[in-house]
């Protein structure tokens, strides 16, 4: 009997240290939306609804847009798009996410571009309209630009 106390001794106070360390512990970085849509021009080729989904951790965000609106042009091999993401600061000025992560697409498919990496800022109030989406698709370049502001609103990072 005296071996049963112990043990449940034992793991009472185990269970007491990892309540006490999740207490401690540090919090994630957490950007609010999480997800936003835009409604995206292309030119000539194509338009209409987009979603960007952020991260964060720490003061690295990440950013994907996926849009079923938007089509590739061509057959795109994976990671073989040149992205630069441009947000406008609710300060002032701008901040880009570049990368050149994207899946597999076959002519006619829906985009994604990303994850597109960036910096941000604890406060960085965030927004697309104003900046514009390039991707650069074996030399040819697509400028996407949102017509309006993002719903539900600007990307605030932690």
């Amino acid at each position: 009997m005296r071996g049963k106390r112990t043990a449940t001794g034992a793991a009472l106070v185990a269970g007491a240290l990892a309540v006490t360390g999740l207490a401690f512990a540090p919090t994630a970085a957490a950007v609010t939306p999480q997800t936003a849509t835009i409604n995206a021009s292309c030119g000539i080729f194509g338009g209409g609804a987009a979603t960007l989904t952020a991260t964060q951790s720490g003061t690295s965000a990440t950013i994907t847009l996926t849009s079923s609106a938007v089509k590739a042009p061509v057959a795109v091999a994976k990671d073989s798009i040149t992205s630069k993401l441009t947000l406008v600061k609710a300060s002032g000025g701008t901040t880009v996410f570049t990368g050149t992560k994207n899946p597999a697409m076959a002519a006619g498919d829906p985009v994604t571009a990303g994850p597109l990496t960036g910096t941000v800022a604890s406060g960085d109030s965030l927004e697309a309209y104003g900046g514009s989406l390039q991707m650069t698709i074996f030399g040819v370049n697509v400028t996407c630009t949102a017509t309006a502001k993002q719903s539900p609103g600007p990307f605030v990072f932690d």
